[in-house]
């Protein structure tokens, strides 16, 4: 699978605490974590669009549309299981109207998307057994939180670079 370009909106520092936090405490009860994740990107963001490629118009419109709207609030409502025998487990988003048209406005044109459509989350863990999954739903609890967003980046896989829009 050839590596992704990506936007995505990243949190202020409470917000990336936060999750953080959600991180830590999945490893500390010896499940999988984000932390396990060695990228160079790795940070808690919420994904816009992945792609095997992005055309620069796509900066300038992310720019344009997206970048304006920020910050925004987004509200945690949830976790959520995504996958088949092993699973990420992620905190769904609910974010504001405008930011969603934006971000769909944004999918438009774009070859080799790796999703249809949005749906705006935080990942915790990926590749979980889902027989740890009851383990890692009581480590996290149930309590909500808000994100703060706060800023736009772009992650090219070919250049090894992360930029904020």
């Amino acid at each position: 699978m050839p590596r992704l370009h990506a936007f995505e909106l990243l949190p202020d520092e409470e917000g990336r605490d936060a999750v953080l936090h959600d991180w830590q405490a999945l490893r500390d009860a010896g499940l999988p974590s984000q932390l396990d994740h060695k990228g160079m990107t790795n940070t808690p963001h919420v994904t816009v669009l992945t792609a095997e490629t992005l055309d620069a118009d796509k900066d300038e419109h992310a720019l344009r549309h997206l970048a304006p709207l920020l910050p925004v609030l987004a509200r945690s409502s949830g976790l959520a299981l995504l996958g088949g025998s092993r699973v990420s487990i992620v905190r769904i988003l609910d974010v504001p109207d405008e930011v969603t048209s934006a971000v769909l406005t944004l999918l438009t044109d774009v070859p080799h998307r790796q999703h249809p459509g949005w749906l705006p989350h935080v990942t915790l863990a990926r590749r979980v057994p889902r027989a740890d999954v009851p383990t890692a739903l009581r480590v996290l609890g149930h309590e909500d939180m808000t994100l703060r967003l706060v800023e736009l980046r772009r992650w090219d896989p070919d250049a090894a670079t992360v930029r904020t829009l």
